[in-house]
């Protein structure tokens, strides 16, 4: 199963290449000590791929804020870190 695995990730590329007249769908995931957003792409037979991750963790007073105040936190993260590819993209992007 290792093996495979590291075959996949060898052969196949793991982050797409941005297109700007793709459709785009920005995802969050939240924990209690760190974040993970992702950015993604509408490829073949709709078939959505990463363009753009990010992971990082809280620290210690972030960690105290309720979930929904971390998840606009992150949101806003996302839209900072990749306004340079979502300015630019021909359709609207959800979140």
């Amino acid at each position: 199963m290792f093996q495979e695995l590291k075959g996949r990730f060898i052969k196949e590329l793991v982050l797409a290449a941005p297109v700007l007249d793709k459709k785009m769908r920005m995802e969050v995931n939240v924990s209690n000590y760190a974040t993970e957003e992702v950015l993604l792409m509408e490829y073949k037979n709709r078939r959505w791929r990463p363009v753009a991750y990010l992971s990082k963790s809280l620290n210690e007073r972030k960690r105290n804020y309720e979930i929904h105040d971390k998840k606009i936190l992150v949101i806003i993260r996302e839209l900072e870190n990749w306004r340079h590819l979502l300015e630019g993209a021909k359709f609207k992007f959800e979140v």
